[in-house]
Parts: C-alpha cells; sequence; structure tokens
C-alpha cells in the first residue's frame, strides 16, 4: 500500500513579527525548509534571509494550492493572524529539524580517483 502524501502550505519569516513573510508550497516540508534556511536556492527566501516556518498540511495538491493562492492574496494583517493563531509566540518550528532531513551529498567527485580505482585493460599497457 502507497504510503500517502502530504502538501503543505507553508510561511517563511525572518523574524519575530515585523519583517518579511514569503508564503509556498511544498510535498517535502523538511527538505524545503532546509533550503531555504541554507540559501541554496538563490531568491527571495535567501536574499532576506527568512528561516522560520509556519505551515499548514493538506492531502490533496489541488487543496493546498487553492489555499496559497488564497494566503497569498492576504494582507498583512490577515498573515499575522494566521501565523499567530498556529504559533504565538512566532517560534522556529524547524529549530531541531537538521536530524530531520540530511541532503545526499551529490557532489561530483573527482574524476581521475574514479580512474584510478578502474581496473587497467590491455590497451591502458604501454609496450
Amino acid at each position: 500500500m502507497l504510503k500517502p502524501r502530504h502538501f503543505y502550505v507553508y510561511i517563511m519569516t525572518n523574524n519575530q513579527r515585523f519583517h518579511v513573510l514569503y508564503t509556498g508550497i511544498t510535498g517535502d516540508l523538511p527538505r524545503r525548509v532546509f533550503e531555504h534556511k541554507n540559501k541554496l536556492v538563490p531568491g527571495f527566501t535567501s536574499r532576506y534571509n527568512l528561516t522560520r516556518p509556519i505551515c499548514e498540511m493538506f492531502s490533496y495538491p489541488g487543496d493546498a494550492i487553492q489555499r496559497e493562492k488564497e494566503v497569498k492574496g492576504w494582507v498583512r494583517s490577515k498573515k499575522n493572524k494566521l501565523i499567530e493563531s498556529m504559533n504565538p509566540h512566532w517560534h522556529d518550528l524547524a529549530t531541531d529539524w537538521e536530524e530531520v532531513y540530511k541532503p545526499v551529498d551529490r557532489t561530483p567527485a573527482n574524476p581521475r580517483n574514479i580512474l584510478r580505482r578502474l581496473p587497467a585493460t590491455q590497451d591502458d599497457v604501454k609496450s
């Protein structure tokens, strides 16, 4: 049986109450928050140092997309009320998430080291 998927509408901020808000959607919240916190994706969130997430979870992607569009259309005070209803003190909900998401190192290996480990063929032997 397939594991049920979840979709998240999240708001990232850089400080308590008074600064920039970014609303997004993802199917992998720990990965996405890791990307924002470590500024791996250039753009708005890395430029404004947005590192504190607040989120809502949905079972269907269409519901999450609809909610994201709805929240993006709100004025700041309405977004603040939503955040404070879920997280009154604006704590960073992902403070301890380093253990939840550990990215795979996809750094390419040094080609010379790869070639050294390969067995020599007859064509490689010089006469």
